[in-house]
């Protein structure tokens, strides 16, 4: 079974490879979200800046 934290990585990792922004871009990347359908992560980014920046900087995600 695919736990929300994987998908939300998934969907990160999505945006950063097709390059279409900074990804300390917290807005932009929100925005990427919704555009695209990743619900999870646009949830995610609304309520875990601070655990989003800190998987972009370091890899590593805390439980969501």
């Amino acid at each position: 079974m695919v736990t929300n934290k994987e998908i939300i990585i998934r969907q990160i990792l999505n945006i950063r490879d097709s390059g279409v922004t900074n990804m300390l871009d917290v807005r932009r990347v929100k925005q990427e979200a919704d555009s695209r359908g990743f619900h999870e992560l646009s949830a995610y980014l609304h309520g875990h800046k601070e655990d989003y920046w800190n998987f972009i900087m370091t890899g590593e995600m805390n439980e969501t």
